[in-house]
């Protein structure tokens, strides 16, 4: 179970998130959506035990993000970060493996066991013909499965995920948040920020919007992700609607410009 409650985080004289409050159990996939600049990272560092907040709590299994020592914080939530451009093309198996460093000893490399564990998790992603090819070499989608491996085998049960669809195309997108998906069916709690709320209306089983940074809404997507409330995050038109696909229902949402309101003429 995550917790988080009444956090507040200030920067200099001002709030960059107030009193904000929200769970998450196992197997749940909660998206947070909101504009740039709204304090979803800064939301993302304090449940990772990076920040420290002006006021509040993030708590795993009720115990105190703050009170854990990094290695054992590593052991219960991971994070896994935008897919970008790597600056050393290691290759995607050592990549992964770089992920036991917080299991290991001091000045102590993988082993046999782990170098298995790795290979099981790219077969389960459906990228282990990739294991010797360069993170360089490989498409934004795979680079993101990739990193998604080198958090899986930290084996933390809470993943933390920065915008796991940015940069990447529609195929990806989707490859990507069908993983996503299939973690939270097997007991994981994933939470991901997004700026598509199609992707929080089909994949997450919780939504959290923020605005200015305090809770606008929290709970069902279908009840948060409403007309209104995406209207109000974005500040633009947008409708809500559903369509069927493949013998199944699903809720999706359709930006429109609003035009200007006509201009009274004034009585002379």
């Amino acid at each position: 179970m995550l917790e988080v409650e009444n956090l507040s985080v200030s920067y200099g004289a001002g709030d960059v998130l107030r009193d904000v409050s929200f769970s998450a159990a196992a197997g749940e996939r909660l998206s947070v959506l909101g504009p740039n600049g709204v304090g979803k990272s800064t939301l993302f560092k304090c449940m990772l035990g990076l920040l420290k907040a002006r006021a509040g709590h993030v708590r795993i299994d009720g115990k105190d993000i703050r009170d854990m020592k990094r290695p054992d914080a590593a052991k219960l939530i991971a994070y896994i970060p935008q897919s970008t451009s790597p600056a050393f093309n290691y290759t995607v198996l050592d990549t992964v493996l770089m992920g036991v460093a917080s299991q290991l000893p001091a000045f102590r490399g993988p082993c046999g066991a782990h170098y298995d564990k790795a290979m099981d998790i790219l077969k389960s992603l459906g990228i282990a013909h990739l294991s010797d090819r360069g993170c360089g070499k490989i498409s934004g989608g795979e680079r993101q499965l990739t990193l998604l491996a080198r958090t899986l085998i930290q084996d933390a049960h809470i993943l933390v995920m920065d915008e796991p669809t940015a940069n990447l195309d529609y195929g990806n997108r989707f490859r990507v948040m069908e993983r996503v998906e299939a973690l939270g069916s097997k007991g994981y709690t994933v939470v991901f920020s997004t700026h598509e709320p199609n992707h929080a209306l089909s994949y997450s089983t919780a939504v959290l919007a923020l605005k200015d940074g305090a809770v606008l809404a929290w709970g069902d997507p279908a009840a948060v992700l409403t007309e209104d409330t995406l209207s109000s995050l974005y500040g633009i038109g947008v409708s809500v609607g559903r369509l069927e696909a493949a013998g199944k229902e699903h809720l999706v949402s359709i930006p429109y410009h609003r035009p200007a309101p006509a201009a009274v003429e004034r009585e002379v």
